[in-house]
């Protein structure tokens, strides 16, 4: 592919030129009517990994154009197919009207979708974290930044070597990451999905330092905890940059950075992750795993948060015994299940939210997010027995929200379409003027019954017929032998064979509003759409909140759940060396195995640190 020599392509081709020279290590979806075309080596490439049909589109510079294409309404199935085979995907918009252009439609690339940056519920995984990592190398070791454009959460950390560093790869499990390109990196990292690499200057820890203080409006770092991290801010500012070139948009949910230390949990490495088995087994079987058996959340965003706990085990033990006493109140209070049928309605309010900061929300998660809001008074009243500090804190963060939620009621309809750009999704009644627009192009046909029945009784013509064509319009059709009684106010449209065809102020009139009247009725409908995510962005931060409240709460709830259906007890802390277990049992192997499992007691202190377990056949 090349565009030398452009004064010989087509127009059109050197406009996909242009665009692709800007981004030419991405697929360009180029938006084309109702098609996004992909040509020369993308469609070659497309058209393997998608397997779709490959075909020329004439020729431009006297070649033929390699070509293939995918439904603009299907895009979003191929758009994940692509995304999880690690390719990154530019979409490449007509932004004026193709019926107002003169010439060539106006295109411009609007978003690039990467792995690490998708926030389309069909491109996720629901219960795993959609992570964007970059990670910076220097003498004290490495920095690390991550972000979930799908929730907002943005975090830093710094780690001493490279056994540390993957370690905190094998935990976060970052679907897209992004190195200096003239770093000699160690395997845990060469070997991550979706790798990209960047120019060294990205990683810039002065620069890195300016742009976080840019983008969150403050003079430094120091309240985010940061201000000595150089490493893991270089890192930051390479990820807020990508994130902002990809997006093109404002990222209104990114509001600030949270610092993650290695002293505040227990050190797991990457061997010992891999065979405590927490949330991976060599089969693949996702129930013989710890995370298989505590799972028992309702919610995708309280499922994300309990991977998260499970993942990054604290060592503060004010923080655990606090979850623990509010286990027990749930437990204790018989709200338990109320609860959680509470929270299974409530869908993935974190999520939904980012999509609205993205602008990129769709009628069905405006919806959900109604359905939700209008849920916490009963959440609120299900916990009103549930006597913990931590049950105490949630409710302050989930807070009330009847005015959102009754708004959201008042203007959207009970079942919505998937998307805004068909209508259909503003309840009749919010908007007058809409309702007015709507009327005009769905009682059309009662209007000109009325309006034929009235015409043939002024003209005395009974015989007299209203009709419309797309060429002419509308007309009143009188017969060549019935012509000469045409009122007066009549202007002739056209003569056919047989009959001539009129119109009059009152029909042009009508017309007119008709034949907008879809149109503009459309327009008024994507205006009210946008001003309600101007209405539910101006609440992000306390709906956001609210969200996080709920998932802490499903977290809680199923660990409750858990612990009573399986008679678990909950673990006295101390800060003595040591561990005493009494009728211990494998939480795993008592759930995959058919026979009850024999209890077991364990004691070992400083005086007995390791044993050395063995079976009959092991001497």
């Amino acid at each position: 592919m090349s565009a030398e020599n452009g004064s010989q392509h087509t127009p059109l081709m050197r406009q996909f030129f242009a665009a692709k020279k800007e981004h030419p290590d991405v697929l360009m979806f180029f938006r084309m009517g109702d098609f996004y075309e992909l040509f020369y080596d993308d469609a070659r490439k497309a058209a393997r990994l998608l397997d779709i049909t490959l075909t020329q589109r004439g020729a431009s510079a006297g070649a033929p154009i390699p070509m293939a294409g995918v439904p603009y309404h299907a895009a979003e199935g191929y758009l994940a197919r692509l995304v999880k085979l690690g390719e990154s995907v530019a979409i490449c918009e007509q932004v004026s009207d193709p019926a107002q252009s003169k010439g060539l439609v106006e295109r411009k690339v609007v978003r690039i979708v990467t792995p690490g940056t998708v926030t389309d519920e069909a491109l996720l995984e629901e219960r795993r974290d959609n992570l964007l990592m970059a990670i910076s190398a220097g003498s004290s070791g490495y920095g690390l930044a991550w972000i979930d454009l799908t929730t907002g959460r943005f975090l830093l950390s710094e780690v001493a070597d490279a056994e540390s560093l993957a370690a905190e790869l094998a935990r976060l499990q970052p679907v897209e990451s992004l190195v200096a390109e003239d770093v000699a990196w160690p395997k845990a990292v060469t070997g991550l999905p979706g790798l990209r690499k960047r120019a060294p200057w990205h990683f810039d820890a002065e620069t890195g330092r300016r742009e976080l203080c840019r983008f969150f409006g403050t003079r430094d770092l120091s309240g985010f905890g940061a201000d000595g991290l150089s490493l893991a801010i270089g890192a930051a500012g390479c990820l807020l940059g990508y994130v902002e070139e990809t997006q093109k948009s404002a990222l209104p949910h990114l509001t600030g950075l949270a610092v993650e230390s290695a002293g505040e949990t227990i050190a797991l490495d990457a061997a010992t992750r891999r065979n405590l088995e927490l949330d991976v087994h060599a089969s693949g079987n996702r129930d013989y795993t710890v995370l298989g058996v505590i799972d028992a959340t309702v919610t995708p965003m309280g499922g994300r948060n309990l991977h998260r706990w499970l993942n990054r085990p604290l060592r503060d033990t004010d923080t655990l015994n606090r979850r623990y006493q509010a286990i027990g109140a749930l437990i204790d209070s018989g709200c338990l299940e109320p609860l959680r049928e509470e929270l299974r309605g409530i869908g993935d309010l974190e999520r939904i939210l980012a999509r609205v900061a993205l602008r990129s929300a769709r009628p069905r998660d405006l919806s959900t997010l109604r359905d939700g809001l209008a849920r916490t008074p009963e959440l609120r009243e299900r916990l009103a027995t549930a006597d913990s500090p931590l049950i105490e804190s949630l409710l302050e963060r989930l807070g009330e929200h009847a005015e959102t939620a009754r708004h959201l009621q008042a203007a959207i309809v009970d079942q919505p379409p998937a998307l805004q750009r068909d209508g259909g999704v503003i309840r009749e009644g919010f908007d007058a003027e809409l309702d007015e627009l709507r009327t005009l192009s769905t009682h059309a046909d009662r209007f000109l019954i009325e309006f034929e029945e009235r015409e043939k009784a002024a003209s005395g013509i009974p015989t007299l017929k209203v009709g419309y064509n797309r060429v002419h319009g509308y007309y009143i059709e009188i017969s060549k032998a019935q012509s000469a009684k045409a009122p007066t106010h009549y202007t002739r449209r056209q003569t056919i064979k047989g009959a001539e065809r009129y119109i009059t102020e009152e029909l042009k009139a009508f017309e007119d509003k008709v034949l907008s009247a879809r149109e503009r009725s459309l327009m008024r409908e994507r205006a009210l759409y946008e001003s309600l995510l101007d209405h539910l962005g101006e609440r992000l931060a306390e709906l956001k909140s609210a969200a996080g409240a709920m998932a802490e709460l499903d977290s809680l709830a199923s660990l409750a759940e858990r612990a009573h259906a399986l008679d678990w007890s909950r673990p006295q802390l101390s800060a003595e060396s040591g561990i005493r277990i009494e009728r211990g049992r494998h939480p795993v192997v008592e759930q995959v195995r058919d026979e009850p499992f024999e209890p077991n007691d364990l004691v070992l202190d400083d005086s007995r640190r390791m044993l050395v377990v063995t079976g009959p056949n092991m001497g």
